[in-house]
């Protein structure tokens, strides 16, 4: 999963758990605005390109939890692009499956689904941003760019993540149908400008639906990283957790990479996983 897609865009039970609670700095001054925050989020360092390796362990209530191994890489473009590549390879019965989005100024993206049981690659409609990514408690919407000018701003005041204190920001959509979320509440660590939670609501709910909350972080080549977080469907008690095993950034990653010959051939990204 791509760092910056887990920090910047949604970042992810409770951050009293952090190990590097110690080496996080203090908040930083206050922030005038809502968007003035979100926008300081969304450009926050971290990086021109980055690749990680990620288990995704999937937890049901009652069952034993299922796991995934995966890579990912993510590269800033010119113009407000984004690409990234996701590629599972772990277990077999997901081994090879891949996603490819490119994300465009505004709310235009293109997003493909390679299947290697078909070898086909399918496109996904840029409408279904409320599905499921391969069963887990993301959305494709959770795997997209998402620039701040989409979404209002507002100022929610000061509260914590267990003992560590934040700053809430209230989002929510400027056009309801570019979004499967009608709100979303993040708790903004201001001093390194990440989330360390963000609950998501849908339509006209009073709770929230999910959370997001990161549980490790770590600097890495200078860039303040997400190395463990979960993603909880608070409906269902289902949960996703991302334990980044390893990460590179700025290797200079191809163009090449983020295409949809790449996509059905894992070869070409082998020289660039971590």
């Amino acid at each position: 999963m791509p760092a910056h897609s887990l920090s910047s865009k949604a970042v992810f039970l409770a951050v009293a758990l952090l190990a590097s609670v110690a080496a996080l700095p203090l908040p930083a001054a206050d922030f005038s605005t809502g968007l003035q925050l979100a926008t300081a989020v969304y450009n926050r360092p971290d990086g021109q390109d980055v690749s990680s390796r990620a288990r995704m362990i999937l937890q049901e209530p009652g069952q034993q939890p299922r796991q995934r191994v995966l890579y990912s890489y993510a590269v800033d473009r010119s113009n407000g692009q984004r690409w990234s590549l996701m590629r599972f390879v772990e277990p077999a019965d997901v081994e090879g499956t891949g996603l490819l989005t490119i994300d465009y100024p505004g709310d235009e993206n293109d997003q493909w689904l390679y299947l290697p049981a078909l070898d086909r690659v399918r496109r996904i409609a840029s409408s279904r941003k409320g599905g499921r990514f391969v069963g887990s408690d993301f959305y494709y919407e959770d795997l997209r760019d998402r620039e701040p000018e989409m979404d209002r701003h507002t100022l929610g005041g000061q509260s914590k993540v267990g003992n560590i204190p934040c700053t809430l920001m209230v989002s929510e959509p400027v056009d309801p149908d570019n979004s499967v979320y009608s709100k979303r509440i993040s708790c903004v660590h201001t001093g390194i400008l990440v989330p360390l939670q963000v609950e998501f609501y849908e339509g006209s709910g009073e709770r929230p639906s999910k959370r997001m909350s990161a549980k490790r972080l770590k600097k890495i080549q200078g860039y303040w990283t997400v190395l463990d977080s979960e993603m909880v469907d608070l409906n269902s008690g289902h949960s996703t957790r991302l334990v980044i095993e390893s990460v590179k950034y700025d290797q200079g990653l191809p163009d090449s990479l983020f295409s949809r010959q790449a996509l059905s051939d894992d070869r070409l990204e082998l020289p660039y996983r971590p």
